[in-house]
């Protein structure tokens, strides 16, 4: 089956309406439920569904299914036809925080607090249970009519490495090259891998900007082996404690990362509520601006052309 093929057919339960968005072997659509006349999003995935693969991505959905909390975007349902494989999630009206807050912005630091700990507790739920999110970032980030935050995407969702080396060892490198962790590049995400993701997204929200640019080989170097800018350099007046806790979490090396997503967040409000104390919160810290990005977006930089060598486990 063809991409596109789709538009205005049916597959499975559902009628597939209007093409929101596309990947490298993904497409999203607006869709509606023919018996329950109910619009959803459905995530179609392109690819040689043989057995084992096909296999392991209904056991991986049907785990998927499972996962309910008020700052995740529920998956209802799953499956595979004509040799495609879908997830259908709930339709989100309101957009992303990537649409919200384009490449360049600079956000104020309150705001950025805010969505940490709303992304923060749906990263706690998934790594409670074993799993790790391996792309979060703002496009992942969806808005409800309260203007909360549902985090989405869980289609290259697995089993977290420090949790189960064995497994996560023999995987290739999936995800978005600008926010992934070192050792996510290699082959061996974990659940501090989606902490190293979520600080280099506060890290842009405060700058406008990633730390590290280039072509994919290039950002993978400078994930692995350079130092980000400090926040100061970047010309953000950024209290020096909440700049602290952001550059720990990006650590190279998972282990001195924080113990957990959550630790991490609390960590950063804490940070940000002492230096509102001290009165270390200037007013370009406060206010949203915009700076010109370093560099427009190439496409290699989100899928790796090759897999990497995977890492010993740790």
């Amino acid at each position: 089956m063809n991409r596109c093929d789709f538009i205005d057919g049916q597959l499975g339960a559902y009628r597939l309406q209007q093409l929101l968005g596309q990947g490298d072997a993904t497409e999203v659509y607006v869709a509606e439920h023919v018996e329950q006349q109910r619009q959803v999003a459905i995530k179609l995935m392109y690819d040689e569904w043989a057995e084992e693969k096909a296999e392991r991505f209904l056991a991986q959905s049907s785990m998927l299914t499972n996962l309910h909390h008020p700052h995740i975007v529920p998956v209802l349902d799953f499956g595979i036809e004509q040799n495609v494989a879908y997830l259908v999630m709930e339709y989100m009206l309101y957009g992303n925080l990537r649409q919200r807050h384009p490449r360049g912005a600079r956000l104020p630091l309150e705001l950025i607090v805010q969505y940490a700990r709303q992304i923060a507790g749906a990263l706690t739920y998934i790594h409670e249970r074993g799993l790790v999110h391996r792309d979060v970032k703002p496009h992942n980030m969806l808005l409800n009519g309260e203007d909360e935050i549902k985090l989405s995407d869980f289609g290259i969702t697995i089993v977290s490495h420090s949790i189960s080396p064995i497994r996560g060892s023999s995987r290739s490198f999936e995800g978005t090259a600008p926010y992934a962790a070192p050792e996510q590049l290699q082959g061996q995400s974990r659940r501090a891998s989606d902490q190293y993701a979520l600080a280099i997204t506060i890290y842009e929200w405060l700058t406008g900007d990633w730390p590290f640019s280039g072509t994919f080989y290039e950002i993978t170097h400078q994930h692995l082996f350079v130092t980000p800018t400090s926040l100061q350099e970047k010309g953000v007046a950024c209290p020096p404690n909440v700049e602290k806790v952001i550059m720990r979490a990006l650590e190279k090396e998972p282990e001195k990362r924080f113990p957990s997503i959550k630790y991490f967040a609390d960590e950063l409000e804490w940070a940000y509520k002492v230096a509102q104390a001290k009165e270390l919160i200037t007013s370009s810290a406060v206010s949203t601006v915009s700076v010109e990005p370093s560099a427009q977006i190439d496409r290699n930089q989100f899928k790796s052309p090759l897999p990497f060598r995977p890492i010993s486990p740790v």
